[in-house]
């Protein structure tokens, strides 16, 4: 399980290959995160984040099969249009593969600790958290 918080960015289809090399592998579901039309600054405290990064995959590998899993998140300065989260999972099969992955941004979006500032015309403002994806993670617990 490969699990990174970094500044750079990275190669989708690589991340793919490199998950998909075990013969048993029959899926691999992946969502790639994009920032918007603003301009943003992500923060993030190193260590905390990726550990808590590492725990919503360990949960996500309890509850489906996954036999390996990519979460890349970026931090730093970000233009629109740039690549901000890739989630990738590999299982035997596709929704086992489909149910993980969503769990685990549903969790990013609402268990890793980041911050975000969006930088707009009218000035800069930290970006608050959103009812819709604590609503988005709630279902996994029902």
């Amino acid at each position: 399980m490969k699990v990174s918080v970094q500044a750079n960015d990275f190669d989708l289809s690589l991340e793919v290959r490199e998950l998909s090399k075990s013969g048993s592998v029959g899926a691999v579901a992946s969502f790639v995160g994009v920032v918007r039309d603003v301009p943003m600054t992500l923060e993030h405290y190193p260590g905390m984040t990726e550990n808590a990064i590492r725990k919503i995959v360990d949960e996500a590998a309890a509850r489906w099969q996954v036999m390996d899993c990519t979460v890349i998140h970026r931090h730093g300065a970000l233009q629109a249009g740039d690549q901000i989260v890739l989630v990738a999972v590999a299982s035997t099969h596709r929704g086992d593969a489909f149910a993980a992955c969503e769990f685990i941004m549903d969790y990013l979006k609402t268990q890793a600790p980041f911050w975000k500032k969006e930088h707009r015309p009218e000035g800069t403002q930290w970006v608050e958290a959103r009812s819709s994806d604590d609503a988005a993670a709630e279902r996994w617990t029902r």
